[in-house]
């Protein structure tokens, strides 16, 4: 079964708690606030049915006395529950900071280490930090045919074109460990589009936002800490300086691309079936974000479609939406809770970064595994 955790809704954690997994731990902390809230409202509900009974065939005082019961059991469940929710909302913030000061302190990193000189880059705090030497050298980018380059405030950043055309979209036979999200496999059908060569950088959202979240800090590394809400705004602050109409990916355009559209060789992975080739993940990231463009790209020149970070998508998240998808260029739902990611992360198991791989999480969700790509 593929390691994927679907955070939001109401999804129930499909493995056993891992304390050590702060995503996992979030989940069993969401299902315990939902669970409890369930069993409250249920076991309310049935006083007040037996309530009823009971006055109707004369035995008002009855009545209450279990109203009154069903209501103060329904309030000391609630609370057995959101013990244990508040508990694990605490661990997991507490397991975040002490994994990120252990990376810190430990130093972890590659053997390709290289000084690179950057600009200092200022976070959101007003600090300046210098760019961690311990990240690999950035390596000049192969620019494909068609490409075209833009520039925000000074940071030049490229996109790439993407022929139109038709493929299969979900758990074809070259995904492993398919979920049910990514099922049925169905054909769908795009225009044409552009779409960013690498994630959004942090030297490219510093020169739109005037900070930087991220906690992992350098100008080429991608963008992180941001969720689905901020990216909206930096696409329209963006916009706003270019005067072109960038924005998200549908979750189509996004498994089209990472497939390599009309030049795809078919691979589990963007760009290979051996994900260290063409991904930054959990099995050689260092426990760190990586600088764009270190790996190999996909067929079409794109590179971290694979890993890296997870990127939001347009899309509303519905599990079920792949049954009655609407065949060419799909917007997605029209209504949901949660928003598309793809991808995978640094963080992310192999299974994660397949590209049939479907995740979601709260548009209002920041975490040091979730990024951005642009389209046009």
């Amino acid at each position: 079964m593929n390691s994927k955790q679907q955070m939001g809704r109401v999804n129930v954690p499909r493995q056993p708690l891992d304390l050590n997994d702060e995503q996992l731990v979030a989940n069993y902390a969401k299902a315990f606030k939902v669970w409890g809230t369930v069993s409250a409202v249920i076991t309310g509900v049935s006083g007040l049915i037996g309530c009823f009974v009971f006055a109707s065939y004369g035995g008002g005082g009855y009545g209450v006395i279990i109203l009154i019961a069903s209501l103060l059991s329904a309030f000391l469940i609630y609370l057995f529950f959101m013990f244990f929710y508040s508990i694990l909302k605490v661990f997991s913030n507490i397991s975040t900071t002490l994994k990120d000061t252990f990376i810190l302190l430990a130093g972890e990193t590659d053997g390709d280490q290289a000084t690179v000189e950057v600009s200092n880059i200022v976070t959101a705090s007003g600090e300046n930090n210098e760019y961690d030497s311990s990240i690999d050298e950035a390596l000049p980018l192969v620019t494909p045919e068609g490409a075209e380059e833009y520039e925000a405030n000074g940071v030049k950043f490229s996109m790439v074109k993407v022929e139109g055309g038709s493929f299969d979209m979900g758990g074809t036979s070259e995904q492993e460990n398919v979920e049910d999200d990514e099922l049925p496999v169905h054909n769908v059908t795009l225009s044409d589009y552009m779409i960013g060569q690498t994630l959004v950088t942090q030297e490219l959202w510093f020169a739109v936002m005037g900070e930087n979240p991220s906690k992992f800090k350098g100008a080429k590394l991608p963008v992180e800490c941001v969720s689905w809400e901020d990216c909206q705004d930096f696409i329209t602050r963006l916009n706003g300086l270019t005067g072109k109409q960038f924005r998200m990916l549908t979750e189509a355009e996004w498994e089209y691309a990472a497939l390599g559209g009309t030049v795809s060789r078919g691979y589990q992975y963007a760009g290979s079936d051996t994900l260290d080739d063409v991904a930054w993940y959990s099995g050689n990231s260092g426990g760190r974000t990586h600088t764009v463009g270190t790996k190999l790209p996909n067929e079409l020149g794109i590179y971290d479609m694979s890993g890296n970070v997870w990127e939001w998508c347009q899309d509303w998240y519905d599990k079920k939406y792949y049954k009655n998808a609407i065949p060419t260029n799909p917007q997605g739902p029209s209504k949901g809770s949660n928003r598309v990611l793809r991808g995978g992360s640094w963080y992310s198991r192999a299974g994660d970064c397949r590209v049939s791989c479907r995740y979601n999480f709260d548009p209002d969700y920041r975490y040091f595994t979730l990024g951005l790509r642009l389209a046009l």
